[in-house]
């Protein structure tokens, strides 16, 4: 095979994964029309460059630790299945319930899919879930209540945290609490930022229960500081089924694990 056309082929490859953030094997085989074999090998060898990260049916960006994107930037990536798990996590709130939703692209779908429930109230420490809650509550999409917790602003990430934000989460009793986070592996998740972390530590704390919602971007990820182990997670919202490993983990296993994608195409 001509070393330039695989050279090329790389390159679109870094391309597509710069546009797209992730990039899957059947689509990219189509595109260069090649086997997905080939972008398999391809995929490997780019890995081994540090180009990208291999993920089940694709690749993301390479990222050694990875570092948190501008608020912003985070909306625009793996919207569709943020979108998907946001849909899918909030046929889980319950008439009646108090919710804690934390600072995330994914909890901002969670407020999106918000509707028709009765006497809710939640609480939140971004800024971002809170105007969409407000509108919705405005528009009378659902009735309750929305608290903003107080506490020290971060304008590029639109939360709110910080030791006020913390001593008064400490006051709340949940029935569920949606955490984020900027990555998930065996050991539970993480993030990128101490405070925002702390905050939703311990909104796990005081939850009944606790849903993480994640795209699949950060599974094996790991973010600086830790949020939570499996033993205090009740379910998983993502889009892929649980890794084949981690089905034996006995810390993992008994998880509930939900692929939004299945979800939505029933």
């Amino acid at each position: 095979m001509n070393k330039h056309v695989i050279t090329d082929r790389y390159r679109v490859i870094i391309r597509e994964l710069e546009m797209k953030n992730k990039i899957n094997v059947v689509d990219l085989a189509i595109k260069l029309n090649v086997t997905p074999e080939t972008i398999r090998k391809d995929l490997s060898v780019l890995e081994e460059k540090r180009k990208l990260r291999r993920i089940h049916g694709g690749a993301i960006q390479y990222f050694g630790l990875i570092k948190e994107p501008h608020f912003n930037k985070k909306i625009g990536i793996a919207h569709n299945e943020k979108k998907m798990i946001g849909e899918a996590a909030a046929t889980f709130i319950m008439d009646g319930e108090t919710i804690a939703l934390d600072v995330g692209s994914t909890t901002l779908h969670i407020a999106r899919s918000i509707k028709n429930l009765k006497n809710i109230t939640i609480v939140t420490n971004s800024l971002a879930a809170a105007e969409i809650l407000n509108d919705r509550l405005e528009n009378q999409l659902f009735d309750g209540n929305v608290i903003v917790l107080g506490g020290t602003t971060n304008p590029l990430q639109r939360s709110i945290s910080g030791p006020l934000t913390n001593q008064l989460l400490e006051h709340f009793y949940f029935d569920k609490a949606f955490i984020s986070c900027g990555g998930i592996s065996k050991d539970g998740i993480c993030d990128f930022n101490i405070d925002k972390a702390t905050a939703s530590t311990i909104m796990m704390k005081r939850s009944r229960s606790v849903y993480v919602v994640t795209d699949s971007s950060k599974i094996n990820q790991k973010a600086l500081f830790h949020i939570g182990s499996f033993p205090s997670i009740e379910c998983v919202i993502t889009d892929q089924d649980m890794p084949a490993d981690w089905s034996k983990d006995a810390m993992v296993k008994n998880v509930k694990w939900i692929n939004a994608g299945v979800m939505h195409e029933n």
